[in-house]
């Protein structure tokens, strides 16, 4: 269900982790539709539970198509239609991108999941995306033509900028909304500030885009300002039960039990998760193998391992935080392994 008022498409997604065999690497398809149950369970789904499967947080730049197809097809079959479902599309290519996203249709998800292009730093790292729009509009548009009036949700990393963290500015929002109706959320991975400024815009949009929060350090303040529509966020992966009461907490208005859960070892253990941008994906992975939802926190390379002051520092806020973890010593186990 939906919270009432809000658009169907309004949902507290999780960007899906793919998990993997120990270290040969190879997905492991029973550990993945085990997590997917996780977030299956009756009173997520009550509260307006929604996934994608194949994110940035999934490692999709390292899965080959198969393995993307697979995922997918895996998700299908474990959401039934309980949840809407979107799948990420990316390739080295526009035309790679638009197979993916084709191969996504074909098993039945509900909606795509764009992510900006990779590649040369033309059009990644050194990309200026307010004076050259046409990189991210013209790749929206490939797939539409592929897929119709599938809807999509936006992952707008971009180039770091002081304005707006790690997300396209405002003019390349616009743009792409006006251009590509088939846009119905933006996932909100800005700072503070950049959060402002596109959130505004996109309430001043003549037709609805969701505002989808996704750096779990500013659900407090995002919920506070009612600026906050759904979720895309990794941050689930490791919290998603602290997380939901929280959000809960503010949909009932209850602001005293808001704070209580904040300020009870949530706030501390996202401010640490987003520290470091550069090992963001690696922290959700090991929060999630330390709530025991995966058997491993390994990334396929050149992802690097978690380092062991990680894996006793998440440890540590996890369990302040009032969650459940796994047992000290198999935790101890892992990190001492560690070269560094």
């Amino acid at each position: 269900m939906t919270v009432k008022g809000k658009d169907k498409y309004d949902r507290l997604y999780v960007a899906l982790l793919t998990p993997y065999k120990d270290e040969s690497y190879d997905i492991d398809e029973k550990q993945l539709r085990n997590l997917l149950r996780v977030f299956l369970q009756p009173r997520y789904i009550e509260a307006g539970m929604g996934i994608i499967i194949n994110p940035e947080a999934g490692e999709i730049f390292y899965l080959t198509r198969e393995e993307k197809r697979r995922n997918v097809e895996i998700a299908v079959e474990e959401v039934k239609g309980k949840v809407p479902l979107f799948a990420g599309a990316i390739d080295v290519t526009t035309a790679g991108t638009v197979q993916v996203a084709l191969d996504a249709k074909k098993a039945g998800v509900d909606g795509i999941f764009v992510i900006p292009p990779i590649g040369a730093g033309d059009v990644t790292t050194t990309w200026d995306p307010a004076k050259y729009p046409e990189v991210m509009v013209d790749l929206a548009k490939e797939i539409v033509k592929a897929v119709g009036e599938m809807p999509m949700i936006v992952h707008p990393t971009g180039t770091h900028s002081i304005q707006y963290g790690q997300g396209l500015p405002v003019e390349t929002v616009l743009k792409m909304c006006n251009e590509v109706k088939n846009i119905i959320g933006w996932k909100m991975t800005y700072n503070y500030t950049g959060y402002r400024i596109v959130s505004r815009a996109l309430r001043k949009l003549g037709r609805r885009v969701g505002i989808f929060a996704a750096s779990s350090i500013y659900f407090h303040e995002n919920l506070a300002s009612g600026q906050f529509d759904g979720t895309v966020t990794g941050s689930f992966n490791y919290g998603i039960d602290g997380m939901m009461d929280h959000i809960q907490a503010w949909r009932r208005k209850d602001i005293d039990e808001a704070r209580r859960l904040w300020n009870g070892g949530q706030a501390e253990l996202h401010e640490y998760v987003y520290s470091e941008f550069s090992r963001l994906h690696i922290r959700y992975k090991v929060g999630a193998w330390l709530r025991g939802f995966i058997s491993n926190p390994w990334m396929r390379p050149p992802m690097p391992k978690p380092r062991k002051e990680e894996i006793r520092k998440l440890y540590e806020l996890l369990s302040n935080a009032g969650m459940r973890v796994i047992d000290r010593a198999e935790a101890d186990k892992v990190a001492n392994s560690l070269q560094l």
